[in-house]
């Protein structure tokens, strides 16, 4: 039952991942809505190989790691790049566009690399003698550091047209209305 519980997983972040692949980066950015559905019915499968590559290569790479310590490691990641980015666009009408960029860029590069970087990965899978960060996860300064980005890139690169529209946005998510 294990096994199908984590194949399922596996397979449904699988997709999820070339689903966003193909549509959000190759269609929007990548081509800038100019692409065919078999074009992006071909990226997607490309990239279902690619990660799945990825995957068996990372699992064989943390071989003998303690799983749950290692779904810590995955949340840390994602609590540095996407809460501050959420929480920053519900309270403070001066977030901007570029303001949530740049930190969920910074908590995911910052936190990544820390992991890399942390006694768990250098030490304990890449055979190094000593860590060059000694945390063990590093969410604290992460995401600490993305919070910092955002409000910064926020403050220097201001949307007036997006300020002015938070009040109604806010009044619309407390209420519910317009959302028919």
């Amino acid at each position: 039952m294990a096994f199908a519980t984590i194949l399922a997983v596996v397979a449904g972040l699988t997709l999820a991942g070339a689903s966003a692949l193909s549509h959000d980066i190759f269609l929007n950015v990548v081509r800038k809505g100019q692409a065919s559905e078999q074009e992006q019915v071909k990226v997607a499968k490309i990239a279902t190989v690619l990660f799945g590559i990825c995957a068996v290569l990372l699992g064989i790479l943390f071989k003998g790691q303690n799983v749950a310590y290692m779904v810590g490691l995955t949340f840390a990641i994602a609590c540095s790049a996407n809460f501050p980015a959420l929480l920053l666009s519900i309270v403070w009408k001066k977030f901007t566009t570029m303001g949530a960029v740049w930190s969920i860029i910074t908590g995911t590069v910052l936190s990544a690399g820390m992991i890399i970087l942390s006694p768990t990965v250098w030490v304990e899978v890449l055979g190094n003698k000593a860590p060059i960060i000694p945390l063990r996860n590093p969410a604290i300064v992460s995401m600490t550091a993305a919070f910092v980005v955002g409000a910064v890139v926020s403050l220097m690169a201001p949307d007036p047209e997006a300020e002015e529209k938070y009040v109604g946005q806010t009044v619309r998510e407390y209420l519910g209305i317009g959302s028919e």
